[in-house]
């Protein structure tokens, strides 16, 4: 119960520098503006980043926010680590997930300029402690750089789960052949590279190989040298474990509890490595955003920036991020989602704007919302749109007839009511719930995730006897538990 108590509470803390009012007013406004993108009757609510914070569960929050190609602020919300009463800082690191893949493809393209790759030749020519096996599937075509870094490789293992402390850590040629200790099957070809998009974050972990082999170093030394200084992320690092751990987030779950060890450890660096926090993640941005203009060099020329920031043979994957058209306007971007770590990314392509957030839990709901707000106020240009659903008032009686229990797999789904309307939980959790809300008497979804759609089922007598989920290609039928 005592924890509970603690879960509730969230402090806050923003960078130390004297705030301009005018400024404090937009925090303020980005702050009770978070908007959902799915809208559930005819006005779009707004709603307040510690309230959201509770509804989903998610301990700490830290944002950044970019504007005119500078950090115009920068703030954490809630807990980097309950037990310790350690709250999250503008210091406070936390697992970038596949933002990490974004930096990675800063070194690797560093390379190219260098003249110590070709982007178009085969993979093989560069992998010297391992190679990759071609097979029939790839249809004898060589995988590029290009094609590693656009997810154009035709290859397999999308994500990485990593692995807990205690573990035994795998080596990259161990990861990549799928041999104990990895977690996961052996990255291989599933159709010919060059032809479509897939998202690989195995492919990705052959780029970082190459690094290390081209460069016979240290992969994140080399990438701190190389990449992280000259960007000025003076507080981001891709060692793993990581060395410095006095200003880690811990990771937590939907239901309040910590990840075993904290968090996870990713030898899968390039991938998935990244500590890192959204005012380093914002100078990254900013530097792109300069090169591409010719006005910096940091790291990469402007020639290779916009290179990088063109989508190569998908229509939005390129080299390292997505590129996203918001009504006319171009934006780059990367997401990242490791076990309890979630972050968002975006950086205009032009006029200087973008943001980062990070959060130390598993729903992306709130990060999602914060997203909008920041564009609502900030006045991006068409990034913002809303998708409206009818919503309905439906009888007490109606309601009632739905309180109970059940079974979704080998999961529960428990719904009640949360002051007049019913809220629903997957074992328990959120502890809140998540607000129903309907589109007649018998269909209702939840805002939380907006691609799951419920039908109430009735037998003849008109007793609720199961609701039939509809979830992208999934059709699943939940018995109640009596």
């Amino acid at each position: 119960m005592k924890q509970l108590i603690i879960l509730f509470l969230f402090p806050f803390a923003v960078s130390c520098q004297t705030i301009d009012p005018v400024i404090q007013q937009k925090i303020n406004a980005v702050e009770n503006s978070l908007a959902p993108s799915i809208v559930f009757g005819d006005t779009i609510p707004k709603m307040n980043i510690e309230k959201r914070m509770k509804e989903t569960s998610i301990q700490g929050l830290s944002i950044a926010v970019i504007r005119d190609y500078k950090i115009e602020w920068a703030k954490g919300y809630g807990w980097a680590d309950v037990e310790e009463k350690r709250k999250v800082t503008t210091d406070t690191r936390f697992q970038a997930a596949s933002i990490s893949k974004s930096i990675n493809s800063m070194g690797v393209l560093k390379l190219i300029e260098l003249g110590k790759l070709d982007p178009d030749a085969d993979i093989n020519n560069y992998l010297t402690s391992w190679k990759f096996p071609y097979d029939s599937l790839s249809k004898n075509k060589k995988i590029s750089i290009y094609n590693l870094l656009s997810h154009t490789a035709g290859l397999d293992i999308h994500g990485f789960p990593g692995y807990e402390k205690k573990d035994s850590l795998p080596s990259l040629q161990q990861i990549l052949d799928g041999k104990r200790p990895a977690n996961t099957k052996a990255v291989r070809s599933l159709f010919e590279p060059g032809t479509k998009f897939k998202y690989s974050g195995g492919g990705t972990t052959i780029s970082q190989l190459i690094l290390t082999n081209v460069t016979n170093s240290n992969y994140a030394d080399w990438m701190q040298k190389n990449v992280l200084e000259p960007l000025g992320m003076t507080n981001s690092s891709y060692q793993q474990p990581p060395t410095v751990t006095n200003n880690l987030a811990t990771g937590y779950y939907e239901n309040g509890k910590q990840v075993t060890g904290k968090y996870h450890v990713y030898p899968e660096q390039a991938a998935a490595g990244l500590w890192t926090t959204p005012t380093d993640l914002a100078k990254y941005i900013i530097e792109c955003q300069l090169a591409l203009e010719g006005r910096s060099k940091k790291v990469l020329s402007q020639t290779m920036m916009k290179k990088r920031l063109t989508p190569y043979i998908d229509s939005s994957a390129a080299l390292g991020v997505f590129i996203e058209n918001r009504k006319g306007q171009l934006y780059f971007n990367h997401n990242g989602g490791n076990e309890a770590f979630l972050c968002t990314s975006y950086g205009s392509m032009q006029g200087g704007n973008g943001v980062v957030i990070m959060v130390n839990g598993e729903n992306f709901a709130v990060v999602g919302e914060l997203l909008n707000s920041v564009a609502l106020v900030y006045d991006w240009k068409g990034f913002y749109s809303s998708t409206f659903r009818k919503n309905v008032i439906v009888p007490k009686d109606t309601l009632q007839q739905l309180v109970g229990n059940f079974l979704l797999v080998k999961d529960t789904l428990s719904i009640s009511f949360c002051g007049t309307d019913l809220c629903i939980r997957q074992n328990g959790q959120p502890a809140a719930g998540y607000k129903m809300f309907f589109s007649d008497n018998s269909n209702f979804s939840i805002r939380e995730v907006s691609n799951a759609f419920f039908t109430v089922v009735k037998n003849a007598a008109g007793k609720v006897e199961a609701l039939q989920l509809k979830q992208g290609t999934a059709n699943l039928r939940l018995p109640k538990i009596e």
